[in-house]
């Protein structure tokens, strides 16, 4: 499968994070303070909680439900309850349009 247009750079805004899902696969896509788009698994491993509708700190974003934060980096949570960390997807920018392909994640 190749990287699929998830939304526009210009979409985007600073710490907030949004859901895509390209083919179907639920993903967060943040642009950080610096302007780094991330794109990490939208679902917290501790409890099917959509990380899209959480708090960005930094390089992490904070399950709303139960506090565990997870890195944009690496998809390791930092703290619990959560333990197993979400996939994190390269993120290719081409103009405007920030592609993924959901069946390719980063090796951490």
């Amino acid at each position: 499968m190749s990287a699929e247009r998830v939304c526009g750079v210009s979409e985007l805004e600073q710490d907030m994070p949004i859901r895509v899902e390209p083919s179907g696969v639920p993903i967060t896509v943040i642009k950080d303070a610096e302007g780094v788009i991330h794109a990490i698994g939208d679902t917290c491993t501790h409890g099917e909680i959509s990380l899209s509708e959480g708090f960005v700190e930094g390089d992490t974003v904070e399950c709303w439900a139960h506090g565990s934060a997870f890195s944009l980096l690496t998809g390791k949570p930092g703290n619990l309850p959560a333990y197993e960390p979400v996939p994190v997807y390269i993120v290719e920018i081409d103009g405007d349009d920030v592609l993924i392909d959901p069946t390719v994640t980063k090796e951490i």
